[in-house]
């Protein structure tokens, strides 16, 4: 599943990010990377950006950068 399809409060593990280029590197740069635990936290009104919760720290990110995120839910 993409991390754009995940639903407040839900928790899940990285299992892939499939951004090209620069983008994939700054999204890895940022701390994504596969087999880290992450966790929905809020999403803007419009539903973009998504607030993340990782690695004891707050992250929000686009959708169009979610959308080359794959997890599995835990």
């Amino acid at each position: 599943m993409k991390l754009r399809e995940m639903k407040i409060n839900q928790s899940a593990t990285i299992t892939r990010v499939t951004a090209p280029m620069e983008m994939g590197r700054r999204i890895r740069d940022m701390g994504i990377t596969p087999g880290t635990q992450i966790q929905v936290i809020r999403r803007a009104p419009l539903l973009d950006p998504v607030a993340l919760k990782l690695s004891g720290f707050t992250l929000t990110l686009r959708n169009n950068e979610a959308d080359h995120i794959e997890v599995e839910i835990s």
